[in-house]
């Protein structure tokens, strides 16, 4: 049995150590060669040439986990950004169609206080709370009653013209009636010739009566009608509609009078409450019919 490495087992092949010296020599030698002469340019071209597409093989997956990573990481916060103003834009509208109510609210308010100005009697501000669901009872009721010096009877006015009159009153609240209600009546004149007759009620808050004016009435369409002042119950002067039909059939002694109010009943949610010194002294009746005569 020979032994290893004996002479009958051939040469030596040269150790690691020796062939790692001599790899390093040779790579040495030829960078101080090529800083010198740059012989070796071409062949490193060569060579990144023929390296560069496994360069971009072995670079592809951790380019594309990281464009993922970034793009995923991205889309997150673009979403949640994207949430974030959704939620602001809610709370921005709701502040918004709060602001509008609000200002809405103030020029009614201020439109009020501007016709309460041109009265010379108390007035106060009410709330209307309830509306009468009844088509056929334009009532509601408001926050003011017997403590405020509500009594029945009284005027209701709004910006634009006559409202209504209290029909009942309570400690705390009270009802009224609208003028467009098919009970109520209200003497009026036309602002263009004094001319005086009654405005009545006809179910429809968008329409009033004069049935008592004859074919031969100076009435004309766009006439103004104000509040007369008569009866003592709405201040005189006060606009109660304007004339929107005008029909004078043959034969009959009445003409067919429409009217439009001036107030916006079936809007308004504040109302003006009218009184004098003395009308604060008088005791009405709830059974008392609601003013009439002209």
């Amino acid at each position: 049995m020979k032994a290893p490495g004996g002479i009958g087992g051939g040469r030596e092949a040269p150790s690691l150590g020796l062939k790692f010296l001599l790899l390093a020599v040779i790579s040495l030698g030829s960078m101080v060669i090529d800083h010198r002469n740059d012989h070796l340019s071409q062949v490193r071209q060569v060579f990144s040439i023929a390296v560069y597409p496994i360069e971009i093989a072995v670079n592809f997956p951790f380019k594309a986990w990281r464009w993922t990573t970034i793009s995923l990481a991205e889309r997150a916060t673009l979403l949640r950004e994207n949430s974030e103003l959704k939620d602001l834009q809610l709370r921005y509208d709701v502040r918004l169609q709060r602001m509008a109510a609000i200002e809405a609210e103030n020029l009614r308010l201020r439109a009020m206080l501007d016709s309460s100005a041109r009265i010379d009697d108390r007035v106060l501000v009410a709330e209307i709370l309830a509306v009468d669901l009844d088509p056929y009872r334009h009532r509601f009721s408001i926050n003011q009653g017997l403590q405020d010096g509500v009594y029945v009877g009284q005027a209701l006015l709004d910006a634009n013209g006559v409202v209504g009159q209290i029909v009942e009153v309570e400690v705390f609240t009270s009802e009224a009636v609208l003028i467009s209600d098919a009970d109520h009546a209200v003497p009026v004149s036309v602002n263009r010739n004094g001319l005086r007759t009654i405005a009545v009620g006809t179910g429809d808050s968008r329409r009033l009566r004069l049935p008592y004016l004859t074919n031969s009435a100076d009435i004309e369409l766009g006439d103004l009608l104000v509040s007369s002042g008569l009866g003592g119950v709405f201040p005189s002067g006060y606009p109660v509609g304007r004339v929107l039909e005008v029909e004078r059939r043959p034969g009959q002694s009445f003409a067919d009078v429409i009217v439009e109010p001036a107030s916006e009943l079936d809007r308004d949610r504040e109302v003006l409450l009218v009184w004098s010194e003395e009308d604060q002294d008088k005791q009405y009746d709830k059974s008392k019919p609601i003013e009439t005569d002209p």
